[in-house]
């Protein structure tokens, strides 16, 4: 459900901007029309026109986006909840990290949301509105410190889905709190034949293009999860500072791509700045055969399963999984074997695995599962 909404959100958001940046802005035979564009698409010819302010009567029907973005945020609320709050032990919290109980991580997290929205929106309203790169430059570096505070406190996974959360709430808190009513404002004097709130216009459309900017950063961190070389990086904070200006920087190019003028290396520096992440997230290389310390079958099998089968096994003993997460097993020392590549990525090159940590793995059973990986490759040669 939260992936169907957030489409449907993401979706409209990106073509009203592909809309208002392509209007074709010239002298209308009506001078209420502030543009207009003609498409085609799925066999049929759509002509669509925009007001410069309203038309003289309201239509019948008169649609409106914003369940998509409410919907896409309760939906993430309840998934907030019931994963990493639900599951605060294995999902929010590393002890490695922070030395935290599961109340005082759910009470951070869900603060961290409260005090963005608050933050962002008192700066919003403040003087440095009429600044418009100025209050953006203050607002992303609010996340970035934000990034760099949760992944000190919580999980890779916890910090970079709270981040997201944080982001998330106040792009949704912008449609609900700003820029719908200030489309209620502009219905409402039009039914009424009143002044429409300049003010809260302006607002919304700030509001409007704040949203447009960090949508790919969100979207990212919505399937973060399945990119552990990423929050599980000690540079992870930096990673995903990086990966929001990558994101940042493809939206700006799109947004201006129609202006006179070349915008190509705006491409360029996002590329770039994607190479520059996919080198620092590059998992450890095998080690050297010269290094390795002989392991046999039965010390891997003694790690693996005081550390590994607590959830990796056909009957789990965590009270958190009733069956083994993603169906991986490793009973037995086949298992094991087949399952060698896997376990050398999530435990020694990402060490994503055990999640948070849970098993509490030493540093000396991750070299030894390294050295029972370079040994195989030996004995494969």
């Amino acid at each position: 459900a939260h992936l169907t909404v957030g489409i449907a959100w993401i979706g409209a958001s990106f073509y009203f901007n592909w809309l208002e940046n392509r209007l074709i802005r010239q002298q209308s035979v009506n001078p209420a029309i502030e543009g207009d564009l003609w498409a085609i698409h799925g066999g049929g010819f759509y002509h669509v026109q925009k007001y410069e302010v309203a038309p003289d009567e309201l239509p019948a029907q008169l649609h409106w986006f914003k369940w998509e973005a409410y919907f896409t945020w309760f939906t993430g609320l309840a998934l907030l909840a019931l994963i990493f709050y639900g599951n605060a032990n294995v999902y929010l919290l590393d002890q490695s990290v922070a030395q935290l109980a599961p109340w005082q991580g759910i009470t951070i997290g869900v603060a961290t949301l409260a005090i963005s929205w608050i933050f962002y929106d008192l700066m919003c309203r403040s003087a440095f509105a009429e600044r418009h790169l100025l209050l953006a430059l203050i607002i992303f570096t609010y996340f970035c410190l934000l990034a760099i505070l949760l992944c000190n406190t919580f999980s890779g996974r916890g910090a970079y889905i709270h981040v997201g959360s944080a982001i998330g709430t106040v792009m949704v808190l912008n449609v609900m709190a700003v820029i719908i009513p200030s489309q209620k404002s502009l219905v409402q004097a039009m039914q009424t034949g009143g002044e429409r709130d300049a003010a809260l216009g302006r607002a919304g459309l700030t509001r409007s293009r704040h949203n447009n900017y960090l949508t790919l950063p969100v979207l990212f961190i919505m399937i973060s999860s399945h990119y552990p070389s990423t929050f599980s990086s000690s540079w992870n904070w930096l990673i995903l500072i990086g990966i929001a200006v990558a994101g940042i920087v493809v939206r700006h190019y799109f947004n201006v791509r129609h202006l006179p003028g070349t915008k190509w290396w705006l491409l360029l520096v996002g590329a770039g700045i994607f190479v520059l992440i996919a080198l620092m997230t590059l998992p450890e290389s095998r080690p050297t055969l010269d290094t390795v310390k002989s392991v046999s079958i039965e010390n891997v099998r003694s790690v693996i399963h005081e550390r590994c089968t607590v959830c990796h096994s056909a009957a789990p003993v965590h009270t958190d999984f009733r069956e083994a997460p993603g169906g991986i097993v490793m009973d037995t020392d086949e298992q094991i074997n087949t399952l060698a590549s896997r376990i050398y990525t999530t435990s020694v090159a990402t060490r994503s695995m055990p999640i948070g940590n849970l098993s509490q793995m030493t540093e000396a059973e991750r070299q030894l599962i390294g050295d029972w990986y370079a040994q195989l490759g030996r004995a494969s040669q």
